[in-house]
Protein backbone atom coordinates (compact mmCIF):
# COMPACT_ATOMS: atom_id res chain seq x y z
CA UNK A 1 0.00 0.00 0.00
CA UNK A 2 1.64 3.22 -1.07
CA UNK A 3 1.22 6.14 1.50
CA UNK A 4 2.16 9.67 0.89
CA UNK A 5 2.02 12.23 3.88
CA UNK A 6 0.42 15.84 3.53
CA UNK A 7 1.74 17.90 6.04
CA UNK A 8 -0.20 21.44 7.18
CA UNK A 9 2.41 23.77 5.18
CA UNK A 10 4.04 21.30 3.07
CA UNK A 11 1.88 21.68 0.36
CA UNK A 12 -1.18 24.01 -0.82
CA UNK A 13 -4.50 23.43 1.06
CA UNK A 14 -6.14 20.42 0.34
CA UNK A 15 -10.00 21.03 -1.34
CA UNK A 16 -12.91 19.21 -1.73
CA UNK A 17 -11.77 19.19 -5.86
CA UNK A 18 -8.49 17.65 -5.29
CA UNK A 19 -9.89 14.78 -2.99
CA UNK A 20 -12.29 14.14 -6.09
CA UNK A 21 -9.55 14.60 -8.51
CA UNK A 22 -7.66 11.85 -6.23
CA UNK A 23 -10.42 9.76 -6.19
CA UNK A 24 -10.80 9.61 -10.15
CA UNK A 25 -7.02 8.53 -10.34
CA UNK A 26 -7.83 5.77 -7.54
CA UNK A 27 -6.56 7.98 -4.49
CA UNK A 28 -8.30 8.25 -1.00
CA UNK A 29 -7.19 10.14 2.00
CA UNK A 30 -6.86 8.93 5.46
CA UNK A 31 -5.58 10.78 8.22
CA UNK A 32 -3.68 8.47 11.46
CA UNK A 33 -5.34 9.45 14.26
CA UNK A 34 -8.22 12.09 15.24
CA UNK A 35 -4.94 13.78 17.23
CA UNK A 36 -2.96 14.12 13.82
CA UNK A 37 -3.87 17.51 12.17
CA UNK A 38 -2.04 15.74 8.53
CA UNK A 39 -3.96 13.73 6.01
CA UNK A 40 -1.84 11.08 4.14
CA UNK A 41 -2.99 9.71 0.22
CA UNK A 42 -3.17 6.17 0.31
CA UNK A 43 -2.72 4.07 -2.87
CA UNK A 44 -3.61 0.01 -2.17
CA UNK A 45 -2.09 -2.60 -4.14
CA UNK A 46 -5.02 -4.49 -4.09
CA UNK A 47 -8.64 -2.91 -3.54
CA UNK A 48 -11.46 -3.84 -2.14
CA UNK A 49 -14.81 -3.95 -4.21
CA UNK A 50 -18.75 -5.12 -3.88
CA UNK A 51 -20.09 -6.42 -6.97
CA UNK A 52 -22.57 -4.82 -7.53
CA UNK A 53 -24.30 -7.60 -9.78
CA UNK A 54 -23.79 -10.13 -7.22
CA UNK A 55 -23.93 -8.80 -3.69
CA UNK A 56 -25.22 -10.95 -1.45
CA UNK A 57 -27.68 -10.76 1.53
CA UNK A 58 -27.98 -13.36 4.01
CA UNK A 59 -31.14 -14.82 4.87
CA UNK A 60 -31.86 -13.68 7.84
CA UNK A 61 -30.62 -10.20 7.28
CA UNK A 62 -32.90 -10.09 4.04
CA UNK A 63 -35.68 -10.75 6.60
CA UNK A 64 -34.43 -7.78 8.79
CA UNK A 65 -34.70 -5.15 5.85
CA UNK A 66 -37.90 -6.72 4.76
CA UNK A 67 -39.31 -5.96 8.34
CA UNK A 68 -38.59 -2.60 8.12
CA UNK A 69 -36.89 -2.98 11.80
CA UNK A 70 -34.87 0.20 11.46
CA UNK A 71 -36.17 3.41 9.80
CA UNK A 72 -33.23 4.38 6.47
CA UNK A 73 -33.30 7.77 6.20
CA UNK A 74 -30.74 9.36 2.88
CA UNK A 75 -28.46 12.55 3.63
CA UNK A 76 -29.96 13.87 6.74
CA UNK A 77 -27.42 13.94 9.39
CA UNK A 78 -23.73 14.09 8.29
CA UNK A 79 -22.27 15.31 11.53
CA UNK A 80 -24.24 12.91 13.44
CA UNK A 81 -22.88 9.46 10.69
CA UNK A 82 -19.05 10.90 11.02
CA UNK A 83 -19.90 11.11 14.78
CA UNK A 84 -20.70 7.80 14.72
CA UNK A 85 -18.10 6.26 12.33
CA UNK A 86 -15.41 8.05 14.76
CA UNK A 87 -16.88 6.73 17.80
CA UNK A 88 -14.51 3.99 19.58
CA UNK A 89 -16.26 0.00 18.94
CA UNK A 90 -14.89 -3.35 19.48
CA UNK A 91 -11.92 -4.01 17.51
CA UNK A 92 -11.29 -0.25 16.73
CA UNK A 93 -10.35 1.53 19.73
CA UNK A 94 -9.52 4.89 18.04
CA UNK A 95 -10.44 6.61 14.84
CA UNK A 96 -8.81 7.88 11.96
CA UNK A 97 -11.43 10.46 11.37
CA UNK A 98 -9.72 13.85 11.84
CA UNK A 99 -10.55 17.33 12.02
CA UNK A 100 -9.58 17.79 8.49
CA UNK A 101 -11.68 14.64 7.12
CA UNK A 102 -14.33 15.86 8.71
CA UNK A 103 -13.70 19.51 6.98
CA UNK A 104 -13.11 17.95 3.65
CA UNK A 105 -15.94 15.16 3.41
CA UNK A 106 -18.47 18.04 5.12
CA UNK A 107 -17.81 20.61 2.14
CA UNK A 108 -18.18 17.47 -0.14
CA UNK A 109 -21.09 16.76 1.50
CA UNK A 110 -22.56 20.12 0.77
CA UNK A 111 -21.86 19.97 -2.61
CA UNK A 112 -23.81 16.99 -3.30
CA UNK A 113 -21.26 14.43 -3.61
CA UNK A 114 -20.83 12.74 -0.33
CA UNK A 115 -23.77 10.86 0.77
CA UNK A 116 -25.19 9.19 4.29
CA UNK A 117 -27.18 6.46 4.48
CA UNK A 118 -28.69 6.33 8.12
CA UNK A 119 -30.67 3.59 10.01
CA UNK A 120 -32.49 5.06 13.03
CA UNK A 121 -34.63 3.25 15.66
CA UNK A 122 -37.36 5.64 18.04
CA UNK A 123 -35.67 8.43 16.96
CA UNK A 124 -32.43 7.56 17.54
CA UNK A 125 -29.55 7.56 15.37
CA UNK A 126 -28.22 3.78 15.58
CA UNK A 127 -25.77 2.91 12.25
CA UNK A 128 -24.85 4.24 9.24
CA UNK A 129 -22.39 5.10 6.10
CA UNK A 130 -21.54 7.99 4.18
CA UNK A 131 -18.99 7.49 1.11
CA UNK A 132 -17.87 9.94 -1.98
CA UNK A 133 -20.26 9.97 -5.44
CA UNK A 134 -18.29 10.44 -8.65
CA UNK A 135 -19.79 9.22 -11.83
CA UNK A 136 -20.91 5.69 -11.40
CA UNK A 137 -18.98 5.39 -8.90
CA UNK A 138 -19.06 4.74 -5.24
CA UNK A 139 -16.63 4.84 -2.81
CA UNK A 140 -17.83 3.85 0.82
CA UNK A 141 -15.66 5.67 3.30
CA UNK A 142 -16.99 4.42 6.81
CA UNK A 143 -19.73 2.83 8.74
CA UNK A 144 -20.79 2.69 12.53
CA UNK A 145 -23.43 0.70 14.29
CA UNK A 146 -24.87 1.08 17.89
CA UNK A 147 -27.60 -1.96 17.55
CA UNK A 148 -26.76 -5.62 15.68
CA UNK A 149 -27.66 -5.05 12.10
CA UNK A 150 -27.75 -1.42 11.71
CA UNK A 151 -24.86 -1.23 9.62
CA UNK A 152 -25.83 -3.93 7.83
CA UNK A 153 -28.94 -2.80 6.87
CA UNK A 154 -27.93 0.70 5.51
CA UNK A 155 -24.80 -1.19 3.27
CA UNK A 156 -28.00 -3.27 2.00
CA UNK A 157 -29.96 -0.13 1.58
CA UNK A 158 -26.66 1.82 -0.03
CA UNK A 159 -26.36 -1.37 -2.75
CA UNK A 160 -30.21 -1.43 -4.20
CA UNK A 161 -30.02 2.44 -4.71
CA UNK A 162 -26.73 2.46 -6.37
CA UNK A 163 -28.09 -0.02 -8.81
CA UNK A 164 -31.23 1.33 -9.11
CA UNK A 165 -29.02 4.81 -9.88
CA UNK A 166 -27.20 2.96 -12.55
CA UNK A 167 -23.72 2.51 -10.55
CA UNK A 168 -21.40 0.45 -12.17
CA UNK A 169 -18.59 0.54 -9.04
CA UNK A 170 -18.95 -0.05 -5.26
CA UNK A 171 -15.38 0.78 -3.75
CA UNK A 172 -14.97 -0.41 -0.55
CA UNK A 173 -11.24 0.16 -0.21
CA UNK A 174 -10.00 -2.94 1.64
CA UNK A 175 -11.72 -6.12 2.09
CA UNK A 176 -12.95 -7.20 5.81
CA UNK A 177 -14.75 -10.35 7.35
CA UNK A 178 -17.95 -8.11 8.17
CA UNK A 179 -17.84 -6.94 4.02
CA UNK A 180 -17.12 -10.60 2.94
CA UNK A 181 -20.12 -11.68 3.54
CA UNK A 182 -21.76 -9.50 1.53
CA UNK A 183 -19.61 -11.18 -1.45
CA UNK A 184 -16.53 -8.38 -1.31
CA UNK A 185 -13.51 -9.13 -3.36
CA UNK A 186 -9.86 -8.01 -3.87
CA UNK A 187 -8.98 -6.41 -7.11
CA UNK A 188 -5.47 -5.70 -8.10
CA UNK A 189 -4.51 -1.72 -8.60
CA UNK A 190 -4.15 -2.48 -12.48
CA UNK A 191 -7.56 -4.41 -12.91
CA UNK A 192 -9.02 -1.77 -10.35
CA UNK A 193 -7.81 0.95 -12.64
CA UNK A 194 -9.74 -0.49 -16.14
CA UNK A 195 -13.29 -1.07 -13.48
CA UNK A 196 -12.71 3.02 -12.36
CA UNK A 197 -12.19 3.99 -15.75
CA UNK A 198 -15.81 2.30 -16.86
CA UNK A 199 -17.76 3.81 -13.89
CA UNK A 200 -16.33 7.22 -14.20
CA UNK A 201 -18.16 8.73 -17.35
CA UNK A 202 -21.47 7.46 -16.48
CA UNK A 203 -23.82 9.94 -14.65
CA UNK A 204 -25.37 7.59 -10.93
CA UNK A 205 -28.28 8.89 -9.61
CA UNK A 206 -27.85 8.22 -5.95
CA UNK A 207 -31.36 9.66 -5.76
CA UNK A 208 -32.80 7.30 -8.18
CA UNK A 209 -35.10 5.78 -5.09
CA UNK A 210 -36.93 7.60 -2.98
CA UNK A 211 -35.57 9.01 0.65
CA UNK A 212 -38.22 6.80 2.01
CA UNK A 213 -37.61 3.39 0.34
CA UNK A 214 -39.07 0.21 2.07
CA UNK A 215 -37.39 -3.35 3.00
CA UNK A 216 -39.81 -4.97 0.38
CA UNK A 217 -38.86 -2.24 -2.12
CA UNK A 218 -34.60 -2.30 -1.59
CA UNK A 219 -34.67 -6.48 -1.31
CA UNK A 220 -37.09 -6.35 -4.86
CA UNK A 221 -33.91 -4.34 -6.53
CA UNK A 222 -31.32 -7.05 -5.23
CA UNK A 223 -33.48 -9.89 -6.19
CA UNK A 224 -33.29 -8.72 -9.60
CA UNK A 225 -29.50 -9.26 -10.01
CA UNK A 226 -28.11 -11.14 -6.91
CA UNK A 227 -28.89 -14.65 -5.53
CA UNK A 228 -29.63 -14.29 -2.21
CA UNK A 229 -27.26 -16.09 0.23
CA UNK A 230 -28.65 -18.48 2.22
CA UNK A 231 -25.65 -18.53 4.94
CA UNK A 232 -27.72 -17.44 8.43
Amino acid sequence: MTKRKNKKGDLPEITPQLVLRAYACGIFPMAESAEDPDLFWVEPERRGLLPLDAFHVPRRLARTVRSDLFEVRIDSTFEGVIDGCATPAPGRRKTWINNEIRRLYGELFDLGHCHTVETWREGQLVGGLYGISLGGAFFGESMFSFERDASKVALIHLAARLIAGGYRLLDTQFVTDHLARFGAIEVDKQDYEILLQGALPLEGDFHALSAVTTGAVVMDVLDCVAKTDSTR
